[in-house]
């Protein structure tokens, strides 16, 4: 169920392999022990021209993690950090990496296993 969907400049491709990246954002969410390995789901997005990152053109890193709800602040907040420490191991030189964790209703969430 979870979704973690990294958006990044596509020249943090060229820094690492995508599937390292993809790999270690699946290995953290794991890692944390609030999923079941097989529900996690890792996307990635790479964008060529447009973005900017503080008024100009800089590799950046953004995970956007949608979760269940259900867990408390405190685990979202270790997960949260959790990713972006191995991500500034990944990635020395890329100056903005970040995470943010947006919780699903249970009431609305709806997939076609569910209909």
């Amino acid at each position: 169920m979870p979704h973690f969907v990294i958006d990044c400049s596509e020249n943090i491709l060229t820094l690492q392999e995508p599937e390292k990246l993809i790999h270690n954002v699946h290995r953290s969410a794991c890692n944390s022990e609030l999923f079941d390995e097989t529900d996690i789901k890792v996307r990635l997005n790479p964008f060529k021209d447009n973005y900017l990152v503080g008024g100009r053109k800089q590799d950046f890193i953004h995970v956007f993690a949608n979760i269940m709800e259900g867990r408390t602040t405190e685990q979202k907040a270790n997960i949260s950090k959790q990713i972006v420490r191995q991500l500034k191991t990944l990635f020395p030189t890329v100056s903005f990496i970040a995470v943010n964790i947006r919780d699903f209703e249970k009431a609305t969430y709806c997939n076609k296993t569910m209909v």
